[in-house]
């Protein structure tokens, strides 16, 4: 585990780094100053996060546009007629449907809260030692509107539901972990890094089984719990820190040569 450290640590340090910002999707959050346009469009930009990074960012960047770049002002204010334009928004199976009640549950938030962190951190009991109740329960509460459309649900998933909620995990990482390198934000205090797990795309779960941190076969809730916990061998307070290296080496084929490499070290000095 002792050398696994060590090479992940080092994967940490090359992927966590301002550069990494410009060609992610989080560089869509950290085009604002606000706490709240940071949650909106860091929340929206997590949700959309499928196909292509370019896409998504462009599709990011056309939200925030039609809502004059002021999120968080657009959703206190805005009215009907501000809402046409974003009958033609799709991205991929995310449509006009989805777009419209995620700005009505926006609305109705921001104006009785200060924050988003509230809708998931007030889910969170003494001894909580994962956000899991925290994703169950933001869940429920953001299909408590009326009329809340059946459709939506799959793009908001949840632990009962055994998904692995890589795309929310993602945006808690945002918005949760801080360190000196200035790619996550660290804004919310009442959740801990300690707390957070791991978001297993494709990329992070391929590697995961390479270097033997995840063996359940199913990419699901377990499978992420599983994942997180044995990063937590590493570093318990800050576990998460090591979706960079994974992702990392995951997102581009050459650097798969890299966790070849490694494997064949650990090999040749078993």
């Amino acid at each position: 585990m002792q050398q696994l450290k060590n090479f992940l640590d080092e994967k940490v340090q090359t992927y966590n780094r301002p550069d990494f910002i410009e060609s992610d999707p989080i560089c869509i959050p950290h085009s604002f100053t606000q706490k709240q346009d940071i949650e909106i469009m860091g929340f929206w930009a997590a949700v959309l996060a499928w196909g292509q990074r370019k896409t998504i960012i462009n599709k990011c960047k056309e939200l925030s546009q039609w809502m004059d770049n002021a999120p968080h002002d657009f959703m206190i204010n805005h009215q009907e007629s501000d809402l046409k334009k974003f009958v033609h928004f799709k991205h991929r199976t995310f449509n006009a449907t989805d777009t419209l009640y995620f700005i009505e549950f926006f609305k109705q938030h921001y104006q009785k809260h200060a924050t988003l962190e509230v809708a998931f951190s007030k889910h969170l009991t003494p001894g909580c030692t994962t956000i899991e109740k925290a994703l169950i329960g933001f869940g429920e509460e953001f299909f408590q509107l009326e009329d809340a459309p059946q459709r939506t649900r799959k793009h908001i998933p949840s632990p009962t539901r055994k998904s692995a909620c890589k795309r929310i995990n993602m945006f808690l990482r945002w918005m949760v972990r801080t360190d000196d390198q200035g790619v996550d934000f660290g804004l919310w205090q009442s959740i801990q890094p300690s707390q957070l797990i791991c978001p297993l795309d494709v990329h992070v779960e391929r590697v995961a089984r390479q270097v033997q941190l995840l063996q359940r076969k199913q990419c699901d809730w377990n499978a992420a719990l599983e994942l997180t916990e044995n990063l937590c061998k590493m570093d318990r307070n800050d576990p998460v820190k090591y979706d960079f290296a994974l992702f990392g080496l995951g997102l581009e084929q050459k650097e798969s040569e890299e966790v070849k490499f490694y494997l064949q070290s650990i090999a040749a000095n078993a």
